[in-house]
């Protein structure tokens, strides 16, 4: 299925305060889409043309900021669960809730139920693989 009016007119928007000519606009939806012109496009063709403009600094040209908060990255801490495993965490949380949830207030009172722990700053590495463990549980047995 093609993508809608808006997205073509925003690839449009892109292009033309990128400065791509026509040529080099049209090799980039042959290179990166597969397609010859932006009305061929299906949804997974423009979300890669908008990675590309988001690589050539369109969304910050513009101004964007992403729509939803990363969260605090607590640093390196010795014995604590890493960057990584966190972002895991709240990104398995965000999906088994379906973005219900905006803050962590929820996802804190279910760590303090489960794992005894106060919040996600304070979660150890030894349990960080337990609660990612139990999130994809958690989503598998809603999804089925």
């Amino acid at each position: 299925m093609t993508i809608d009016r808006r997205k073509i007119a925003l690839l449009h928007v892109a292009k033309g305060k990128l400065g791509l000519s026509d040529e080099a606009y049209r090799l980039a939806l042959a290179h990166i889409a597969g397609v010859t012109s932006s009305t061929e496009l299906d949804l997974a063709g423009f979300e890669a043309m908008m990675g590309f403009f988001e690589w050539m600094g369109f969304f910050e040209w513009m101004g964007f900021k992403p729509l939803s908060r990363r969260g605090p990255a607590y640093g390196e801490r010795p014995g604590m669960a890493s960057f990584a495993q966190i972002a895991l965490i709240r990104a398995l949380w965000h999906e088994y809730t379906h973005h219900v949830y905006g803050g962590e207030d929820e996802l804190n009172k279910w760590l303090e139920r489960c794992f005894k722990v106060s919040s996600l700053r304070f979660l150890k590495a030894g349990t960080a693989p337990k609660v990612i463990t139990a999130l994809k549980a958690m989503k598998g047995r809603r999804a089925a």
